[in-house]
């Protein structure tokens, strides 16, 4: 997922040459966005800047700022299959840990602080950062989630919008899976992904458009940075987007899991998904707008106990819940999985399934504690079980 100057198709970043950078297919870069926790009493530090000052010369080039000050992202290679994205992410996050608590903080994964206010929170020094903030105003100062970020390789643009638009079909199963923000400053929201409707209160966030293909998305790129909407690509926020600067499709709707080995296992679903409809060669038809809203409030309000009712027919074109869902995306890319040499990874959503996600965790330790401060607490100690 190296960017290149030569090959593939226009970036939009390029001006007028657009270039989209060339992946091996199907190979994988991971994103994670951990929070940074005072030692003590559990609330958001601003620690991100000290971390990635003082992490080893190993270590840096995994690590990266994000919005604000008490998130730090933790980023793959490229990774050719899900046994060098468990190495990768095992090495880097251990190192991460270990520089953590030697500066005084830990690193939590959830995609919401139970309790952190935030008019707390400092803004990451960044030119960027801080005209996004200008614009944002109020949005921007409650946006403190963090997620998972997935990227999967494909050989040519034209391929990764068609993943594209078939894929949204899917994304909420996928969020179903991974929900961790049921609380929001010392607030049961009442919702089991509260980071979902935070992100979508941003500027070109969300669900987005069909395209016919990639020159229909450069045109709209073109389009919006000649009016002055947008940049760059990267600021098209979607639940999916084709990123030309990385030659991948990049799927950004999940929560942040609490356990690795959850990671690992949506992980493995996104990358056998994605393949299994990049190898599908007819185009995809637009989908019901509404139908996709539906399916995405269902996740984001129950997680695995909503509904889900399939867009496209590809699942058998019915109302089923979303563990029934899960089941059923499982089976129709267990060949791909096979092929992908992945099949022990996705078998790890299983006890998702079973014991539930993050913010099923959550709101169960709640109940038994009545203490946010001790949901981190016994939050933090399940990452690596």
């Amino acid at each position: 997922m190296k960017k290149t100057e030569q090959g593939g198709l226009p970036l939009p970043d390029d001006g007028p040459s657009h270039r989209f950078a060339i992946s091996p297919r199907y190979t994988l870069g991971v994103e994670i966005e951990f929070q940074t926790l005072d030692m003590k009493s559990w609330d958001l530090a601003p620690m991100a800047p000290i971390l990635l000052q003082n992490a080893p010369s190993l270590l840096r080039p995994r690590l990266s700022p994000e919005f604000i000050q008490s998130i730090l992202e933790i980023r793959t290679g490229v990774c050719f299959s899900l046994h060098d994205v468990e190495n990768d992410l095992m090495q880097t996050i251990s190192l991460a840990e270990e520089l953590a608590v030697d500066n005084g903080c830990r690193l939590f994964s959830a995609s919401l602080h139970p309790f952190a206010s935030h008019s707390d929170q400092l803004l990451t020094t960044n030119k960027r950062y801080a005209q996004i903030m200008d614009q944002l105003q109020i949005v921007g100062r409650r946006f403190i989630a963090q997620g998972l970020h997935v990227h999967v390789g494909m050989p040519d643009g034209d391929t990764a919008v068609r993943v594209n638009n078939k894929i949204q079909a899917y994304l909420p199963i996928l969020l179903s899976l991974s929900t961790s923000s049921p609380f929001s400053q010392s607030e049961d929201t009442g919702l089991m992904s509260y980071r979902t409707k935070l992100f979508e209160a941003l500027p070109l966030a969300g669900i987005y458009t069909y395209l016919a293909g990639w020159a229909d998305l450069v045109r709209e790129l073109d389009l919006l940075k000649a009016a002055g909407v947008i940049n760059s690509f990267k600021d098209l926020w979607w639940d999916a987007r084709p990123n030309p600067e990385f030659g991948t499709v990049e799927i950004r709707i999940c929560d942040l899991p609490f356990r690795f080995n959850d990671i690992l296992a949506i992980t493995a679903l996104i990358q056998a998904l994605a393949a299994t409809l990049a190898e599908q060669r007819e185009p995809a038809a637009p989908l019901d707008h509404y139908i996709l809203q539906a399916n995405k409030w269902q996740a984001a309000r129950y997680g695995l106990d909503g509904e889900f009712l399939d867009p496209s027919g590809w699942l058998g074109g019915r109302r089923m819940s979303f563990r029934s869902a899960v089941v059923a995306l499982l089976r129709t890319v267990i060949p791909m999985t096979v092929r992908l040499g992945s099949e022990r990874y996705a078998g790890l959503v299983e006890p998702i399934l079973s014991n539930g996600t993050g913010a099923d965790y959550m709101r169960k330790k709640f109940t038994e504690t009545g203490n946010l401060k001790e949901v981190i607490r016994s939050l933090q100690g399940e990452f690596w079980k």
